[in-house]
């Protein structure tokens, strides 16, 4: 009974300090956006940084407006680098998109893009308008579709109705077989991306991961990579040209 009471007690407290800093981390996030309205950008930051710190919320629109002040300072990879994480959250976003644009304009390093083409460039774009949580729940509505749809069609009466509700359930089969592949391959895609922004004003980029080694080419802040593998205080990074080398841990931050 006493150990019931407790934990009815200990809910009713974790649910007010939940409330509390909830409150708490609106309160700030408004307080940022007035700041940032009056072109006191470096004070609208510590308050969207505070909301960050304090709630460890993680939102589209507080990245967003993070990426904002920053870009008004003229932080360039700090600008991109939440920029990049509100487009993780909000990726049909057009305005993180334009404003991610402008922040990348401030950067030196101009690096090709390899384009995909053909049927790979169709699937890859497919596979990208949903996340693979939003796939897997596509793929379990088409399951229940395809089941109702087959008792529908074992319970009818009507010839009719038997053909119709026959070919909704095949055609509903293809369609789950379809979500679920797209799946599979879109969480295989996230598997592998692991992008970064490089943050030092200047980074060397290494052939091997050497201080020694021969420089393979310079990057400069803002630009964003792929980390490959790591080794010890390196790591192997490749670029939208296909070129890679080893870029020192310190210099770049994962998004």
């Amino acid at each position: 009974m006493f150990s019931t009471i407790m934990n009815h007690v200990f809910f009713i407290i974790t649910l007010f300090v939940s409330s509390f800093a909830l409150a708490q981390s609106s309160a700030l996030f408004e307080q940022g956006n007035a700041l940032y309205n009056d072109g006191k950008y470096a004070e609208a930051l510590d308050k969207y940084t505070a909301v960050l710190e304090e709630s460890n919320k993680h939102s589209a629109a507080l990245y967003f407006n993070i990426a904002n002040a920053h870009y008004k300072l003229n932080h360039i990879a700090p600008s991109i680098f939440y920029y990049e994480k509100a487009k993780l959250l909000a990726p049909n976003d057009k305005e993180i998109e334009n404003n991610l644009a402008f922040a990348k304009n401030m950067t030196i390093d101009a690096i090709a893009v390899i384009p995909e083409v053909g049927l790979a460039k169709y699937v890859k774009s497919l596979t990208q308008k949903l996340s693979y949580n939003n796939w897997a729940k596509m793929s379990i509505g088409f399951v229940v579709l395809f089941v109702a749809l087959f008792l529908l069609y074992y319970f009818s009466q009507s010839t009719t109705g038997k053909r119709l509700f026959f070919t909704g359930s095949i055609i509903s089969a293809l369609l789950v077989f379809a979500a679920l592949s797209l799946t599979i391959h879109n969480y295989n895609l996230s598997k592998k991306d692991n992008p970064a922004i490089v943050f030092a004003a200047s980074s060397s980029i290494k052939t091997e991961p050497n201080p020694r080694s021969e420089e393979a080419f310079t990057l400069h802040e803002g630009t964003k990579v792929q980390i490959l593998d790591t080794l010890s205080d390196w790591n192997k990074i490749k670029l939208t040209d296909g070129k890679t080398g080893w870029i020192k841990k310190e210099d770049v931050k994962e998004l």
